[in-house]
């Protein structure tokens, strides 16, 4: 059998919404190796390695779980508490590694940029791939939980979450990437707003239900506020069918996904514009 071959033009001159899909489908190897390198980087001379995947969640859960729900009393809709914070932490975890993973694109991989050739936008997608890794991981004492808790009745998921957890997943990953790449077109040139990026990332958690549930908002302008923020449809959908309470906001998720292609788009075209220049600002 031969081995396919394929050429490519390196040229100084794009077309605006030259995506170059065809070519990083041709890479889609090197995707998965960028992911394998993330992952070993990110736990390389740790003692715990990924096991920290999951301690993290649990002790966010353990300090959410007194501050909300023993010290300010705030119900989670009957699910229990500590349930309702892993699968919480679990799900933002993957939006925010995706926002943050991404917006740091340029900057993280300046060194090998400059040195090879290959589809820049390989490198976003593996973030989405490696933070997917990830979620499941973070969701092992979520799922024993889940499994003791069904047991006793306490909460009723929906065998639908198989097939909407990954829709989801790839929802927030897309979202993610796109507002990321965007964040990391303007950071190339303004570090300081690495800064206002994690600030921002922290402020987002808190303006979309996690650490609450969207009942607890009431009706007016805020919850109408949160429930059109993007990230929402898709975390009340996950926790509708996986533990059984939540809401399907229609209007909200359809309008969540179309700003999720527009800004990917968007993201797509400033990333392939600032890919030339940018060693020229790093």
């Amino acid at each position: 059998m031969e081995n396919e071959k394929y050429h490519i033009h390196i040229s100084s001159k794009h077309k605006l919404f030259d995506l170059k899909l065809k070519e990083v489908w041709q890479y889609r190897d090197l995707i998965w190796l960028f992911t394998k390198r993330s992952f070993t980087v990110a736990y390389k001379q740790t003692l715990l390695g990924p096991v920290w995947l999951i301690l993290s969640p649990l002790l966010s859960s353990f300090v959410y779980t007194f501050l909300f729900g023993k010290i300010a009393g705030m119900d989670t809709d009957g699910i229990p508490q500590i349930l309702f914070y892993l699968c919480g932490n679990a799900i933002w975890g993957h939006f925010a590694n995706c926002f943050m993973g991404n917006a740091g694109t340029f900057t993280g991989n300046a060194g090998l940029f400059g040195k090879v050739y290959f589809p820049r936008l390989t490198t976003p997608l593996s973030v989405i791939l490696t933070s997917c890794i990830n979620f499941f991981i973070r969701m092992i004492l979520a799922y024993i939980c889940l499994i003791y808790y069904t047991w006793t009745g306490a909460v009723h998921p929906s065998f639908m979450a198989i097939l909407v957890i990954p829709v989801v997943l790839i929802h927030l990953g897309l979202l993610g990437m796109g507002i990321g790449i965007i964040a990391s077109s303007f950071t190339t040139k303004y570090r300081d707003l690495n800064v206002f990026i994690g600030f921002a990332s922290s402020l987002w958690m808190y303006a979309t239900p996690i650490v609450y549930p969207l009942s607890q908002v009431g009706d007016g302008w805020l919850k109408t506020v949160l429930i059109y923020n993007p990230v929402t449809p898709s975390i009340e959908l996950f926790r509708l069918t996986l533990l059984g309470k939540g809401e399907i906001l229609t209007l909200p998720l359809i309008t969540s996904w179309i700003f999720t292609v527009v800004v990917l788009l968007i993201g797509i075209v400033i990333f392939n514009k600032i890919e030339r220049t940018f060693m020229d600002t790093v």
